[in-house]
């Protein structure tokens, strides 16, 4: 399974790390994130210059661009196979409600999901903590779930995840988006 990691937040930001951590150990993986913090991004694409898509010393790639920008560059022409998935994330802070319009995070995932790949967007609906390992296994469990018993169409899901220690989580439930 080939798997495309972004985010909003860079990508140095240690969530996206945690991510890729954690999904390299079931997946192959490629990053393409934004050079720098793009968060409340929303779906925005970059019209007004070139793009550069550059290495980082870690392997990842990134852009000058949004986060809209890395997804749709990573599908449409800097690979030669498409992903199977993508994920977004891990976001530093919920994005939840009207917040999603706004998210960068949840616009990655939403242009995989507009190009006919299954995506989730992933947050630690936290502001204070950077513990991402539960963030990160509940990551790795939906992406295998969908690995395993693959959808008939494309999905997209927003994943919150409350900062608490994974045995303290209580289960999934699946919501409508709120206010």
């Amino acid at each position: 399974m080939r798997i495309l990691l972004s985010n909003d937040d860079g990508y140095f930001a240690p969530g996206l790390a945690a991510l890729a951590e954690a999904i390299a150990k079931f997946a192959e993986i490629v990053v393409v994130a934004p050079e720098r913090d793009r968060s409340g991004a929303s779906n925005s694409l970059t019209l007004d210059r070139p793009l550069i898509v550059r290495h980082s010393h870690n392997g990842f790639i990134y852009v000058n661009g949004t986060p809209t920008d890395c997804v749709h560059l990573a599908v449409t022409g800097l690979f030669d196979e498409l992903p199977d998935m993508v994920i977004s994330g891990i976001n530093h802070g919920a994005n939840m409600g009207d917040d999603t319009i706004y998210s960068g995070t949840v616009a990655a995932a939403t242009e995989g999901f507009l190009l006919g790949i299954p995506s989730i967007a992933v947050s630690l609906a936290s502001k204070s903590s950077g513990n991402y390992a539960p963030a990160a296994r509940i990551a790795c469990e939906l992406g295998e779930r969908l690995r395993d018993h693959p959808m008939t169409g494309p999905v997209f899901l927003n994943v919150n995840v409350p900062d608490v220690p994974y045995g303290r989580l209580e289960g999934m439930g699946v919501t409508r988006l709120g206010r």
